[in-house]
């Protein structure tokens, strides 16, 4: 009978925590990250870069990005079990301003992304960087 315990008690909580509400999203779900350079571009030389994006989570370092005006950085994440899921980027304008923001935070955006095929879109901009959840309306979240 002890074992019979050991064994369907921990089958019992494992079917019950799939059938919470954040459980689909934890395990099935892809989020789509989209941080879009949207800065004016360099009088001397619009195609070189003006923004350097390095964005990173504890698990997984992206590494710097030379983006270029109109040039769109990509990347997907799932939640992990726990939702303390997070990246975040240090987007620095060359020869301006620089600041650190969260690109996707699991506790914040598991329900404002999903409204928009599972995306979070981030646009960095000359006053600060916008969200959208739906790339129609954009909200400045950090300001320079």
């Amino acid at each position: 009978m002890g074992n019979l315990k050991n064994v369907v008690l921990p089958l019992l909580l494992a079917f019950s925590l799939l059938h919470l509400p954040f459980a689909e999203s934890v395990w099935f779900f892809n989020y789509h990250i989209h941080v879009r350079n949207d800065l004016p571009s360099r009088n001397s030389s619009p195609h070189q870069p003006n923004l350097l994006l390095h964005c990173k989570s504890k698990n997984k370092d992206i590494g710097d990005r030379p983006m270029t005006t109109g040039q769109d950085y990509t990347w997907d994440t799932k939640i992990n079990f726990f939702r303390t899921t997070l990246f975040f980027c240090n987007a620095r304008w060359v020869g301006h301003k620089s600041r650190i923001f969260d690109a996707f935070k699991a506790v914040r955006d598991e329900d404002r992304c999903s409204a928009y095929h599972s995306s979070c879109m981030w646009s960095v901009r000359a006053d600060g960087i916008y969200f959208s959840y739906n790339n129609a309306t954009w909200f400045n979240e950090y300001p320079w």
